[in-house]
């Protein structure tokens, strides 16, 4: 070996020596770890890693398991094949807190176990007292029919008693309530609703879509009795992965007189209210989009402020849900066809084109985004309109205004939506109605309208337009919503539509967390795990790409994150 030869040698052996005696570089500490299991990202290429890096409330890294070389958790979590992947973003849901007159009428599977519930309600708070509950629906019942007032009045006599079904759309009253209210068999129908009778002509308890005859003599609990139940209840939504919901009930209703409000507001979650409650405890809620429900061009304009006013925990969204027309729990849905064996009923509108055209050219003089319920074709048709005229004269069609139409559960004519393409309105919709609401839909609805009713595929493959998913408490559960968007299948297992308005997982799946965010300009800060987006995030037990359909339909949530803080886990640990 040459001297030249042996010295280079030597040399990097040297060097060799001189690397393995320094110390491993440092990796770097972060608050937060999570890796060995499948990262559906949803980025714009719906990429799949492994590994996500959290630091403070944001996503610092996501990648492959090369990450854990560099960086190292205060708290590690090994998903142990499980799936990560962002939050979900419930466009529509009322709160639903239990007050202290209510009974779970949405527990009861039977008319009996009602009327049992009923009866320890009425010992509990004696004779004369309010009797309230919410959920009930006629498919969930072994006697498969509605409630009527003389099943409540059987075990109520001396209770006054209302119970909203599922949905809100209609309820059931006992002939105390009913009396109490003022309502017979000659109380003629009002404006927007139907006062239901039997075949002689007495009522049978039942009123669609206004459910404020009877509501509003019912004394309300104080705020402060409310408030643990509304906490309560937005605590409760966080097992459900649920990281940002937008509140389909809100108002404005307790800002002072003059600045919006009105004298003695009821006891729900207005704007005020949810902001003092996230002031405390923001950090492990989910976030919320508060609608407004349209209080009249007086107190808009007194109150000042308008959409996106808040922060990342509570922000004002659109003007909404405020309904151009009834749903199919009532069913009062305003179709542009007769419903299927009744014939001249087409369900009702609730405005005519003047009082809409004022409701949306008001919100929009004073910079509101539109997010208005309308269910049944022919109010669609009157919605886009109506859109169309102020986006035209008031608000500006090139204007980033995001106005988007709540729940389009009947597909309008195709005419409607290129309007709706043309001037960017975007819809939120909600699928799990298909599985819900299939007997009420068989039941009501022509062969082409139950195909293509809660469309998806059409609206957004044929004519382009944005979608986002939430669930309007038809269940709020969101694997419900991806197993009927992606199945079209009701609880009878029937598939409605499947090739015409079926779409695959990852879309459903997009559209229930990334394109949620959209709707309220926050696209760039969450509904995606990536680099400098907040860390709302949810761990599946499964693969919502690939599980078999039981699974995606009945599966359950082992932990969700908000701000990168573990909220809930289903073993217990969370916050």
């Amino acid at each position: 070996m040459s001297v030249y030869k042996r010295s280079a040698r030597l040399l990097a052996m040297g060097l060799l020596l001189g690397a393995s005696a320094l110390p491993a570089m440092a990796k770097e500490k972060v608050d937060l770890l999570l890796h060995g299991g499948k990262v559906l990202t949803v980025d714009a290429d719906f990429s799949v890693k492994s590994v996500v890096v959290v630091e403070g409330e944001k996503i610092l890294a996501v990648g492959g398991e090369e990450l854990r070389e560099k960086y190292e958790g205060e708290r590690e979590i090994d998903l142990g094949g499980r799936t990560l992947m962002p939050g979900f973003t419930d466009t529509h849901l009322h709160p639903m807190p239990i007050a202290p007159s209510d009974i779970d009428a949405g527990g009861a599977r039977s008319i009996a176990e009602l009327q049992d519930m009923l009866r320890k309600k009425a010992a509990e708070l004696g004779p004369g007292k309010w009797i309230t509950g919410f959920g009930w629906q006629e498919s969930n019942l072994a006697e498969n029919r509605n409630i009527l007032r003389s099943d409540l009045d059987a075990v109520t006599p001396d209770n006054p008693v209302l119970l909203v079904r599922n949905g809100g759309h209609s309820s059931v009253s006992n002939s105390l309530a009913l009396k109490i209210a003022g309502i017979d068999r000659n109380t003629p129908d009002p404006k927007s609703g139907l006062i239901e009778h039997d075949a002689n002509g007495e009522l049978n308890g039942i009123i669609r879509e206004r459910t404020d005859l009877v509501r509003n003599f019912i004394p309300k609990p104080s705020w402060e009795e409310m408030r643990p139940a509304f906490v309560t209840w937005l605590k409760s939504i966080r097992s459900l992965g649920i990281t940002t919901f937008f509140n389909a009930s809100g108002s404005i209703d307790d800002e002072p007189v003059g600045k919006g409000g009105i004298e003695n507001p009821p006891p729900t979650l207005t704007f005020n209210r949810a902001r003092e409650i996230y002031g405390e405890m923001g950090d492990t809620l989910p976030r919320m989009t508060m609608y407004i429900s349209y209080p009249g061009a007086e107190r808009l304009a007194a109150f000042g402020k308008t959409t996106g006013y808040g922060d990342t925990h509570v922000r004002l969204g659109a003007i909404g849900e405020t309904a151009v027309d009834g749903g199919f729990t009532g069913p009062t849905a305003w179709l542009l066809a007769d419903y299927k064996g009744q014939p001249g009923f087409r369900g009702k509108g609730r405005f005519s084109d003047a009082e809409l055209q004022d409701i949306v050219d008001t919100s929009a003089k004073y910079g509101w985004q539109m997010g208005l319920h309308a269910i049944g074709d022919a109010a669609i048709v009157q919605t886009v309109d109506a859109y169309a005229k102020s986006l035209a004269t008031v608000a500006g069609v090139k204007k980033d205004h995001r106005w988007f139409l709540d729940h389009f559960t009947i597909m309008p004519p195709d005419a409607t939506m290129t309007q709706m393409k043309q001037d960017n309105i975007l819809i939120a919709q909600q699928p799990n109605f298909l599985y819900n609401l299939e007997d009420r839909y068989e039941q009501t609805l022509d062969d082409w309208r139950l195909t293509h009713n809660n469309p998806v595929a059409t609206p957004a493959h044929k004519f382009g337009l944005f979608v986002a998913l939430g669930s309007d408490n038809l269940p709020i559960n969101p694997m419900v919503g991806l197993y009927a968007a992606t199945t079209r299948k009701g609880p009878s297992g029937r598939a409605h539509g499947l090739k015409e308005e079926g779409i695959s997982r990852e879309e459903a799946i997009r559209m229930y967390t990334a394109n949620g965010p959209f709707l309220s300009w926050e696209e760039g800060i969450k509904g995606t795990l990536e680099p400098g987006k907040l860390a709302d995030m949810v761990v599946l037990p499964f693969d919502p790409l690939t599980a078999d359909e039981d699974v995606l339909l009945n599966g359950k949530v082992d932990m969700t994150f908000i701000g990168g803080k573990l909220v809930f886990a289903r073993d217990g640990s969370g916050d």
